[in-house]
């Protein structure tokens, strides 16, 4: 038997309760700022910590941030949009007004404890923010407000911690040790890539529409989503589902809806017109398969006569970016 087994064993006789994290904790909300405001007051070594979706922050001076924004307590911020997930900060700190997070009542839960608990979590967030939302996954404040958290004893709180910052700092090292490989490998795949897709006046150069058509997606509500059907793909799925091709969909439309959505055929390019940040516009996904997808607005088909993945690949290349 292990340290907690006989802790829960002689603390926890009758079992555990669990509680709803609103009944734990101060709900703090966000700030309004932009992702190009965050980039401009940002500065290594500032002393607040601001968050944004994903895994954007920004280290700013006092003066940058209201002071009825700024949390000084350890607490668990919610990533709410986008990339559904959760964060830890015992710094001061803020967010932007779309995220919120949780200062806990620190004679009952460990706030790090909570965190950890949510982070065990994250998948089941992210399914309740993909059935919630048409657009990009989104979490609502009632979510996580609602969420039941288990209360052990202190003591029992703060030796799970303890455990799990070990392996943390364990894996972190393991974490740090791949990253630098794998952006080696990332360097050398877009070396290669830039370097295959550069050309001069050696090569014919015409324009996207010389050589293409696009075609503007249309509507697709949550309510016409349905389990199987006829294969459709929406604009958010472009940059969380799909990589540079793709043969199926993870989301299908009745015949009667898809037949008022305009339709990717087999070699078309599906690419998303609208996103968060400058990298994920104009993200482009060869569609390969062989049935027709719906596809939604914000989106537009490429239509054209070339390769399907030489296009997509074009897309992702230096040359594209610069002039997007």
């Amino acid at each position: 038997m292990n340290t907690i087994d006989k802790l829960i064993e002689e603390l926890c006789p009758d079992g555990v309760e669990y509680v709803p994290i609103k009944l734990l904790a101060r709900r703090n909300p966000g700030m309004s700022i932009t992702a190009s405001q965050m980039k401009e007051i940002h500065f290594s070594g500032g002393p607040i910590r601001i968050f944004a979706g994903g895994s954007t922050i920004a280290d700013v001076n006092w003066s940058d941030v209201p002071s009825r924004s700024i949390v000084t307590e350890p607490s668990v911020i919610v990533k709410s949009r986008g990339h559904i997930g959760f964060a830890y900060h015992d710094g001061p700190f803020s967010h932007k007004s779309e995220l919120w997070s949780y200062t806990f009542d620190q004679q009952v839960v460990d706030t790090k404890f909570a965190f950890y608990y949510l982070l065990k979590q994250t998948r089941l967030f992210q399914s309740q923010a993909n059935a919630t939302s048409v657009k990009l996954p989104q979490l609502s404040v009632g979510d996580t407000d609602s969420f039941p958290i288990p209360l052990p004893p202190l003591e029992i709180q703060r030796e799970i911690v303890k455990i799990l910052d070990t392996f943390s700092q364990l894996e972190a090292e393991l974490e740090a040790e791949l990253e630098a490989e794998l952006e080696a490998r990332r360097l050398q795949y877009r070396h290669y890539r830039d370097e295959l897709l550069s050309f001069g006046d050696e090569v014919e150069w015409r324009t996207l529409g010389e050589v293409g058509t696009f075609i503007r997606g249309n509507g697709l509500q949550k309510k016409d989503l349905i389990d199987s059907g006829v294969g459709a793909i929406h604009y958010g799925q472009l940059y969380t589902h799909y990589g540079t091709s793709a043969k199926k969909t993870i989301s299908f439309v009745s015949e009667a809806v898809a037949s008022k959505l305009r339709s990717a055929q087999m070699g078309d390019l599906v690419i998303a017109t609208t996103s968060e940040n400058e990298e994920d516009v104009c993200k482009a996904v060869a569609w390969l398969g062989s049935q027709n997808v719906a596809v939604s607005g914000d989106a537009v088909i490429y239509r054209h006569e070339m390769v399907p993945k030489y296009v997509s690949y074009f897309f992702q290349s230096n040359h594209f970016r610069q002039l997007k």
